[in-house]
């Protein structure tokens, strides 16, 4: 495990993803049970990919043009804290109810 930003990068998009499939895992087994289950709840998932990952990577991937190298990168953890937030949220209101 390392501190530098780099890892910090990568440790974001970690749990991005871990709190993703946590949030499908939920989901899955909760229609499951209750005899609803619809193979249509996964392209949530992929347009969840679509709208939140694919832009942190393009964040990412203009860092070659920011002449400061910090304000793409700030944009970057703040979008994937964002992200982050949005999950914990969404797993906890799905305990709620």
């Amino acid at each position: 495990m390392g501190y530098s930003l780099t890892d910090w990068m990568i440790y974001t998009i970690w749990a991005i993803f871990g709190l993703m499939i946590v949030d499908f895992l939920i989901v899955l087994f909760q229609n499951f049970w209750r005899g609803s289950f619809d193979p249509g709840f996964v392209l949530g998932y992929l347009k969840d990919i679509l709208y939140y990952i694919l832009p942190l990577n393009m964040i990412i991937s203009m860092s070659a043009i920011d002449p400061t190298g910090y304000v793409l990168m700030i944009f970057y953890f703040i979008g994937g804290v964002a992200v982050i937030v949005k999950y914990v949220m969404d797993i906890l209101k799905r305990f709620q109810t």
